[in-house]
């Protein structure tokens, strides 16, 4: 059973890639033209995401881990980031492909209840970390750019959204947030029936989920603060992509800027969460991003441009590891 579960992922994941090659807006003899344009920093922008997937990996790893020892290989843990962001890199609203995957690899060797209360844990902090990264975007923007009216308003919305946001992630870490979770969607259209079976059936099992949520918050701060840290670290690193690319381009561009550059543009992808791989809307980021800052709008495509190629490879890469490594032999329950 599990084995076609898999398969049905591997299959989504094939999907996803041929989608992906069927979508880009250029012939294949122009997107190598500009691919040889890059040159070496084609290369180093692919291995600079091996770091990042280093950092996410890590930040995941500590949260299973819980200060005591893992029964997991962190190389799986790894091997799990990777393709489990494959899978969300071609998903519709989110969540809907990398997170069961996770959970349904991870569970032969941590028990059901951990390995959903880690993923759980680890996406709250992935998203939590994206709202910080956003706070401090918006406080780097007052130091170092001017400010009109227009962008006052700006600024202000998006910060009160990411306080606000922050307040409830707060508040979900100390309570707990699945059972909450499954609560609302009690209430939403076309998935109430399906939550309300899922609460009368899991109920305990959600419990247990968001005790491990609050313990981590409550008695293992080190472990959330450093979980935290990560995201965030990776947050950073990741704008030293956008920093290569456009030093193909020019070199009158610093790293505070690309901060900037990939700050909106996530918050502006972000906000089509519905679209599959946000097609469209990352290339219309990184046009706007930089044209606002006073940086030709063609830089912000072609950036677009060679980060959609780097996620393609990736996304290769992880639904091949998905097949790598499944017979692990003799595995260690743990409840």
């Amino acid at each position: 059973m599990k084995d076609k579960v898999r398969n049905i992922f591997w299959f989504f994941g094939i999907f996803a890639i041929v989608v992906m090659l069927c979508t880009f807006d250029m012939d294949y003899q122009e997107l190598w033209q500009n691919l040889r344009k890059a040159g070496i920093w084609f290369p180093a922008v692919i291995l600079l995401w091996l770091f990042i997937y280093l950092l996410n990996a890590l930040s995941w790893y500590i949260i299973i881990r819980d200060g005591k020892h893992a029964p997991v290989p962190f190389w799986k843990v790894y091997k799990l980031t990777v393709s489990g962001f494959a899978l969300n890199y071609a998903t519709p609203v989110g969540l809907m492909g990398g997170e069961p995957y996770r959970i349904m690899e991870l569970t032969p060797y941590v028990g059901g209840s951990k390995a959903t209360s880690s993923v759980i844990l680890y996406v709250m902090m992935h998203i939590f970390s994206h709202f910080c990264f956003w706070m401090f975007s918006v406080l780097l923007y007052l130091v170092l750019e001017p400010l009109n009216l227009g962008m006052g308003i700006v600024l202000a919305i998006v910060g009160v959204c990411c306080l606000l946001a922050i307040y409830f992630f707060m508040k979900g870490y100390k309570n707990g947030m699945a059972v909450r979770t499954i609560r609302l969607l009690c209430h939403v259209p076309f998935a109430k029936k399906w939550a309300n079976r899922f609460l009368v059936e899991r109920k305990d099992a959600l419990e247990r989920v968001d005790a491990q949520i609050a313990e981590l918050h409550r008695q293992r701060k080190t472990t959330f603060y450093a979980s935290l840290g990560l995201e965030f670290l990776a947050r950073i690193v990741g704008c030293v992509e956008v920093l290569f690319i456009l030093n193909i381009l020019t070199s009158n561009v610093s790293f505070l800027s690309c901060v900037l550059i990939m700050a909106f543009t996530s918050l502006f992808a972000n906000l089509f969460f519905f679209s599959p791989m946000q097609l469209g809307a990352r290339e219309g980021g990184f046009a706007l991003a930089t044209g606002g800052l006073a940086i030709p709008s063609a830089f912000g495509i072609y950036t677009g441009l060679i980060t959609r190629v780097r996620e393609l490879i990736w996304i290769v890469i992880g639904v091949l590891l998905m097949k790598v490594g499944n017979n692990t032999g003799k595995i260690e329950k743990y409840e």
